[in-house]
């Protein structure tokens, strides 16, 4: 849900997501406040019932504080921001719950620091409901429907440390604190999915990892139930032999559900399930999840249901041809009939599946019209990346305009590549903060989970706060062996502005998570550590007059927020 709204003196915009609620705001004319004695802006949320009585009402806390003030608070401990302000003009709430009404205000704070004075006329109101988390099967609906899953994502994080002590997660048991935690949602709808196939229903499924053994054992009790449950997995790879472990504890092998891919070029690298009704394709999960416990719990994933009988019938026959053992040679011409590519953009408010292996072994159709689509946006675009970015985007990105395009990338650039010098390329990769990193910040940690520890989404957003947003999210690493010998599928969405709400929610809540640890690395290892960067400043000019200075990012960020082009 998107909400704009203007006062005396701001204006402002709210996105929100199931589980993000992204705020920016600006003067109402654009231009610096005059006041030498802005600390910053505070902000306030009131949780409403359904009939729209307060349920209750305070002032959201961050962790950045003014250094002389409170002193002696253990480290990582939440500030009232009527106390200590967002110093900028965007800020996220990441306890949002979903399906909630919310009124948030906007109020600026001027004064001293020990003397703080809310300007309460100035302030702004926003009145917010976050979107139904989903699991709502709605297979006759005249357009498809998208129930949209994220993982936390972030054990390296305060709140994880301040929680649960960075104790180490039991991966076995999902049920534990830490894990329903870190999957915030993600494992409980993967299972709630297989759980709807019951007697007359089935599965069909296409997995890469898949030895995590409560989502095996889930399969098997949807076979027991009466459905007919068909799982394709990956039978070539260093997986296979916890894959086919898993499969044998849960029983599967007994129930003949499982049929091995033992084709070895490129890697089978899908994770989607189709459910059927009544032997037709009602909907299908898919996304970047494998099944595995750093997949659904380490590191930053997407679970994405699609509630629509023609994309689910084209899962559905790409299935088969997995099913079937196909090679990538054979299965090109087929993928590329079946899910063509459009000839330039996606029509308007549509949604298509593109299927891999689809381009020529020397080809690079496919990934040149994503790169085509993500050079095309006109304020904000986004995207993340797993592994290597490939040379067709950094050619997007080494090109200077006025466009904010945010890189999370797992890992730091590597020596091969480029991302250009024009400012407004903002580039984050995944860390922690170690022992000391920051004063007023507790120590964090690793990601036990994986190998590849931060980031493993693959998705790509383009003008998301626009009235026509779009949105290609799946399981390719939008690499050319992911387009010319993988296994994998995409989603393209173009103008469902409630994905894209939640997308750029939490496309936002894990590279600003990421970007101030990557901010802390970089300056670490240039040997300009700065242990006071976690403080807020005291001084109106050191933190405002970068968010008016056009040649600044932030000053971009501030206008495209509050006020994207439609």
């Amino acid at each position: 849900m998107r909400v704009k709204e203007r006062g005396t003196e701001l204006k402002a915009a709210a996105y929100g997501g199931t589980y993000v609620v992204v705020l920016a705001w600006d003067t109402l004319n654009g231009k610096m406040p005059t006041r030498k004695d802005l600390l910053g802006y505070a902000i306030e949320r009131a949780e409403l019932d359904t009939d729209g009585n307060e349920v209750e009402r305070y002032w959201m806390r961050g962790i950045k504080r003014f250094k002389d003030k409170d002193k002696g608070l253990p480290p990582g401990t939440p500030v009232s921001t009527a106390e200590h302000p967002i110093q900028g003009f965007l800020w996220a709430d990441y306890t949002a719950k979903s399906g909630t009404k919310y009124q948030y205000r906007i109020v600026p704070l001027f004064g001293k620091v020990k003397q703080p004075k809310l300007d309460d006329a100035a302030g702004v109101t926003l009145d917010v409901t976050t979107e139904i988390e989903g699991d709502r099967p709605e297979p006759n609906i005249d357009s498809p429907r998208h129930d949209v899953f994220f993982n936390r994502g972030v054990i390296g994080s305060q709140a994880y440390a301040r929680e649960f002590g960075n104790r180490d997660p039991d991966a076995e048991n999902p049920r534990s604190k830490e894990m329903k935690w870190l999957s915030r949602g993600l494992f409980e709808a993967l299972v709630r999915f297989i759980g709807l196939a019951g007697d007359g229903m089935g599965l069909r499924a296409a997995l890469y990892e898949f030895h995590y053994q409560p989502v095996a054992n889930a399969f098997a009790k949807a076979i027991e139930a009466g459905a007919d449950v068909k799982i394709v997995y990956d039978a070539e790879s260093s997986y296979k032999t916890e894959n086919e472990a898993t499969i044998a504890a849960a029983g599967l092998d007994d129930y003949d559900a499982a049929i091995p891919r033992t084709v070895s070029e490129g890697i089978r690298h899908n994770k989607f399930i189709v459910l059927l009704k009544d032997d037709t394709p009602i909907a299908v999960w898919t996304g970047s999840t494998n099944i595995s416990a750093g997949g659904i719990f380490g590191h930053s994933n997407v679970g994405h249901v699609v509630w629509d009988k023609k994309i689910a019938a084209k899962y559905m026959d790409y299935w088969q041809r997995l099913a079937d053992n196909l090679t990538p040679t054979k299965l090109r011409a087929p993928n590329r009939a079946a899910t063509p590519i459009p000839s330039g953009k996606l029509p308007k408010n549509s949604v298509i599946p593109l299927f891999s292996a689809r381009d020529d072994k020397d080809g690079s159709e496919t990934l040149d019209w994503y790169a085509a689509r993500f050079a095309e946006a006109k304020e904000v675009s986004c995207m993340t990346f797993a592994f290597n970015i490939d040379t067709v985007f950094q050619n997007v990105l080494n090109q200077e305009n006025n466009v904010l395009r945010y890189v999370l990338k797992d890992d730091p650039l590597g020596e091969e590549e480029s991302i250009g010098h024009d400012r407004d390329v903002i580039f984050a990769s995944g860390g922690y903060l170690g022992k000391d990193a920051l004063a007023n910040f507790l120590a964090e940690r690793s990601n036990p989970l994986n190998r590849n520890r931060y980031i493993h989404n693959k998705f790509m957003l383009v003008d998301p706060l626009s009235d026509d947003p779009l949105i290609v999210t799946g399981s390719a690493n939008f690499s050319k062996p992911s387009q010319r010998i993988n296994d994998e599928n995409m989603l393209v969405i173009r103008g469902e502005k409630r994905v894209a709400d939640i997308y750029f929610g939490e496309f936002m809540r894990v590279f600003d998570h990421h970007y101030a640890r990557y901010i802390v690395r970089l300056l670490r290892d240039e040997g300009r550590s700065d242990q006071d960067a976690g403080y807020l400043k005291e001084e109106t000019a050191k933190w405002l007059k970068p968010h008016f200075d056009s040649t600044s990012y932030k000053s971009k960020r501030r206008k495209y927020f509050a006020s994207p082009k439609k």
